[in-house]
């Protein structure tokens, strides 16, 4: 019997994220006062890793991430989400040295033949990023759970943050929008085997090129985009950087074509995340409403990343991009203006 894993969850992929409003209230409750010198990033930014320093040039880069079925294919699962949760030391500028499974798993549910089908999917992405799936930790749970938690190394000098962004940067995506509204249009079975496969195949792609972006000078900052959407991540660098962002709704590249996922949107296939996304930072953009906010607020899953850099370095980031066959046309620039904000340009 085929066995269907979004049936077994509430949510999926990065769509279970809590919204950045109710993070943030979460977070203001933690004690953050704790001082550890070694600790070039933790919890004072909204960053995609903790980063240690080792004290002779290099750093630890260590991320958990994990989430719930976003496809019925188990192995693609497994892969999907160990692809999300290696994309965190890429967009510090790392490389991943090792990972370790987190399982949850409704074992009155579900077979363990199941779960093993999840964990080889993971393991063939840890393989194809050169780094062991060394050991794990697995619950019994009432619905099922998959990621990694993945430790990484990189150059102190190399090391890539969300909150160094500067004036006149210049930005790229490395991936397109529109995961989201294809994978809630598969649900409601709306959309056709050829775009659901675009997806999947979009998600399972490591997002290997942050290494190299890592030894680019020029590179201020890097994020990678998931479940808050474009708009929440790119929210979180103009914050940090006190800035304002400026992007070309026709440069965002897009998993499908435009009119196909108009048409989805047109059939209503807009993730309950979008919604949420827009309340937690929607005050900060000037964007049409309707198609182009909810694409920009579309919660995606292993997303690309986003790259903002000095506009003498853009030549390089664009050849570097075409040459790995990603999009490789800026999407937009920092500016200055009030810091957070973020205007949309059809």
């Amino acid at each position: 019997m085929e066995v269907k894993l979004t049936q077994y969850s509430h949510g999926a992929g990065c769509g279970c994220k809590l919204s950045p409003a109710v993070l943030d209230d979460i977070l203001s409750k933690v004690d953050r006062s704790q001082h550890f010198p070694g600790l070039l990033v933790g919890n004072s930014s909204k960053d995609d890793a903790a980063v240690h320093d080792l004290g002779n040039g290099q750093a630890v880069v260590s991320t958990t991430d994990f989430f719930m079925p976003i496809v019925d294919d188990a192995a693609d699962f497994g892969r999907i989400a160990a692809t999300n949760a290696i994309s965190d030391i890429y967009a510090m500028g790392g490389t991943p040295m090792m990972a370790i499974a987190i399982l949850g798993w409704p074992i009155d549910k579900l077979s363990t033949e199941v779960a093993g089908q999840v964990l080889e999917g993971g393991r063939e992405v840890c393989s194809a990023a050169g780094i062991p799936l060394a050991g794990g930790h697995s619950i019994d749970s009432p619905e099922p759970i998959f990621g990694l938690a993945v430790t990484g190394i990189v150059g102190v000098d190399q090391l890539k943050q969300n909150d160094k962004a500067k004036e006149g940067d210049i930005l790229f995506l490395t991936k397109g929008l529109g995961v989201g509204m294809i994978t809630t249009a598969q649900k409601r079975s709306l959309a056709s085997d050829e775009h659901v496969e675009a997806a999947v195949n979009s998600m399972k792609t490591l997002n290997k090129i942050g290494a190299e972006l890592g030894k680019v000078d020029g590179v201020n900052a890097m994020t990678d985009v998931t479940g808050f959407g474009l708009l929440g991540h790119l929210s979180e660098l103009t914050t940090a950087a006190g800035l304002k962002a400026e992007i070309n709704f026709a440069s965002i590249p897009t998993v499908l074509d435009r009119e196909s996922l108009l048409h989805y949107h047109t059939q209503g296939a807009i993730p309950g995340g979008t919604k949420r996304n827009f309340a937690s930072y929607g005050h900060y953009v000037e964007a049409n409403e309707g198609f182009e906010r909810d694409l920009l607020c579309d919660p995606q899953t292993s997303g690309g990343l986003l790259v903002s850099c000095d506009p003498s370095s853009a030549n390089q980031v664009a050849a570097l991009l075409q040459q790995h066959g990603l999009h490789h046309e800026a999407i937009g620039k920092m500016v200055a203006g009030e810091a957070g904000k973020i205007s949309v340009i059809a």
